[in-house]
Order: C-alpha cells, then structure tokens, then sequence
C-alpha cells in the first residue's frame, strides 16, 4: 500500500486537518513509534518524517476518510523503507545513545515495562508491528491489515505467534530474574555453629 492509496473524507479535498485532531493524531504516532523503535529520537524523527508525507499528500488535493489510520499507514511505510536503508547501509546509532551508560531503574513497575520493552525488540518487525497496533493502539485486525498492507490472515497469524513468542520471552526471563534478585538480597551464606 503507497503512502497515498488510503482514499479521504476528513473535510473539504486537500484541506489541512484541525490542529486539535492533529495533536491527537501525533500522540498516537509517537507513542506507536517509541514502542516500535524503542528509540525516542528515532521514533521522534520517524513521525516527522510521517508528518511530511501526509502534509505533501493532502496538500495535493489528496482526500482522507480516516485520518489516524492514514498516518500510521504512512508510519508504517516510512518505517519499512528504513529498515531496507539499514539492511544495505547498517544502522546508524547516535554517539549520545552508544556512550549512555545503563542505570537499573529503582521502580518494580518501570522494571517490568522495561522487561517487556527488550522482550518486544527482540520479536520480528512484522510481529511487533502487529502487537502493538492491535494491542497498544486497540485497531481493529481489518483496519491493522489495511494500515500494513497485509491480508486479515496474516495478520492474525502473526499477531497469534507474536503474543506466543513475547509470552515465551517474558516467562522465561521471570524465573532468572527471580533467583538473581534473591541472590542479591543475601549477603553472606548463614553459617551455624555446633556446640562441642
């Protein structure tokens, strides 16, 4: 699906939508593209890069009948086109990213959304996709196929094996995490005395 197939209807032909629905609009791409990239500049320049599209398109006379699902159409594709750049050029990571240095988070909860953060990277871009459109952003499975160019089928097969594999991943990492936060918390091996 091309950035300019989705057909329109959110007012007049090539009007520029209302700034309110647009802030809206940009929340979502921005959250879907942090959870997808786990990367916020990234994702930041992502939905830029989103936004430009859109803007050149609807400028065009280009009509739209659903706005956010347009956009993360575009998002999509924009993200697609990435991903073949970085399979022939490499990916590119700013020197601020490489050179930050990890801190535990102290939170339990910020513990967790950060298990499942790496636990969703670890998943394929189709996976991901899928997951966090129909999970994160609640589309509905016609409307994910639509925004991802995909059959309804395909779509379910990969968001059923997604939930399966992140499911996998994040129960296999809880029992090592458990023991090693236990073993953390002990600090010298208890030793008994026997009386003589």
């Amino acid at each position: 699906m091309t950035d300019g197939a989705t057909e329109d209807s959110d007012g007049a032909e090539g009007a520029v939508p209302d700034p309110e629905d647009l802030e809206t609009h940009v929340r979502v791409l921005r959250r879907y593209a942090r959870a997808l990239m786990g990367n916020p500049a990234g994702a930041d320049d992502l939905v830029q890069e989103t936004l430009k599209r859109a803007l050149i398109h609807i400028g065009k006379g280009r009509q739209v009948r659903n706005l956010r699902s347009y956009l993360l159409t575009i998002l999509h594709n924009v993200r697609m086109d990435q991903i073949r750049k970085e399979k022939n050029h490499g990916q590119q990571v700013p020197l601020d990213e490489a050179m930050t240095v990890a801190e535990p988070a102290a939170q339990p909860h910020r513990l967790e959304y950060n298990r499942l953060l790496a636990a969703l990277s670890e998943l394929s871009e189709d996976q991901r996709a899928v997951l966090l459109l129909a999970g994160l952003e609640g589309r509905k499975y016609r409307e994910v196929a639509e925004i991802l160019g995909q059959p309804i089928g395909t779509v379910m097969s990969r968001l059923n094996r997604g939930r399966a594999a992140l499911r996998r991943r994040l129960d296999d990492e809880a029992p090592a995490q458990a023991a090693e936060t236990a073993y953390g918390k002990r600090d010298k091996p208890v030793r008994r005395r026997h009386a003589r």
